[in-house]
């Protein structure tokens, strides 16, 4: 069975962190086109909540790079308008749990404009907003809300896991006619990797998979893939090998390699952060149900998501709150008992 590659990308020429794999992209973004912005709080002199943008206001100067008022509709409503005359804007949102305060702008207007005006208008906005628990920031900064985006017509949904996918996924994301939601874990923006120096794009419809075994599959987003890359070696240990397929692109989602790295195994553990409740591993678990791969496997579609509950603050409860990588091995280990 042929799978998908691990990786679009040319030969990496050098280690970046995910964050600065981000703010290279956004660099050479803004250098081949002029119409490319960005606005949001703090990303000016103070180089973004999480220091992504860095010192890009001092190379592109502040009528590229805006600082706004603290007010995520209104940031969100700018950035629409601005798509709608031609440019490119890249918001950033301190943190997506606050991408609440801007729904309509979001959901209503800019999801829907292209399709309210019959392909008449498009909205070539990117929205890049950080999220995922590990951090200590409590309930009302660390949620993982990819579904609420994934639910919407009218938005692209990425989950970069790898630096390179981070640089990749973005410039794809920019280059897009229409709205992209860049989902960014907090987590991973000081995990370092090899990222290819020079421009390109990684697909916004290709998943990679970044191992490859016979005994089951696992599918994991974002901070997942790398806790589910760690269980695959505890797995290994025990003579269980395992397919780790990270989706990359949420939405449109690459139902062909997923279906395809299931069938090669005959079994599936599918990991997310968020809770399993209408997450969106529950709709790849249906696509695998309504497909002919429902018909090779040797056990039970099998999930693993967060809590019901919000993230709590306390370390340990929420470490607990979450998928671990000792929760992704046993869960693996419980799958092969099929």
């Amino acid at each position: 069975m042929t799978l998908a590659p691990t990786s679009d990308a040319p030969p990496a020429t050098r280690d970046l962190t995910y964050a600065e794999a981000i703010r290279e992209a956004l660099a050479q973004a803004m250098d081949d086109d002029p119409d490319v912005f960005l606005l949001g709080e703090d990303i000016g002199v103070y180089g973004g909540a999480f220091g992504v943008t860095g010192d890009l206001v001092h190379r592109y100067g502040t009528d590229r790079v805006r600082d706004t008022p603290i007010s995520e509709l209104g940031i969100v409503g700018a950035a629409v308008g601005a798509a709608l005359v031609g440019m490119r804007p890249v918001v950033e949102i301190q943190f997506s749990d606050f991408t609440c305060q801007a729904m309509d702008q979001i959901v209503n207007q800019a999801a829907k404009i292209h399709f309210m005006l019959g392909g008449a208008a498009h909205v070539p906005m990117v929205l890049r907003a950080p999220g995922g628990s590990g951090t200590g920031a409590a309930a009302q900064h660390s949620q993982s809300l990819e579904a609420w985006f994934a639910h919407v017509p009218g938005l692209k949904v990425v989950m970069p896991a790898t630096p390179a996918d981070a640089k990749g996924l973005l410039l794809a994301a920019v280059d897009d006619p229409n709205p992209v939601v860049v989902l960014e874990h907090k987590l991973l923006y000081k995990r370092s990797g090899p990222v290819p120096e020079r421009p390109y794009r990684v697909p916004l419809s290709q998943a990679a998979v970044h191992r490859e075994g016979k005994d089951l599959t696992i599918v994991a987003t974002g901070v997942m893939v790398s806790r589910a890359l760690a269980a695959a070696d505890r797995l290994e240990a025990q003579g269980v090998t395992a397919t780790v397929v990270d989706p990359r692109t949420l939405k449109p989602l690459d139902s062909d390699t997923v279906l395809a790295a299931v069938k090669a195994t005959g079994r599936v553990l599918l990991v997310q952060e968020a809770p399993n409740t209408c997450g969106f591993m529950a709709e790849v678990a249906a696509l695998i149900a309504g497909s002919d791969a429902l018909y090779t496997l040797l056990a039970p579609i099998a999930r693993l998501g967060g809590l019901d509950v919000p993230i709590p603050y306390a370390p340990q409860l929420e470490r607990a709150a979450v998928p671990q990588t000792e929760d992704i091995t046993a869960a693996s280990l419980e799958l092969m008992k099929h």
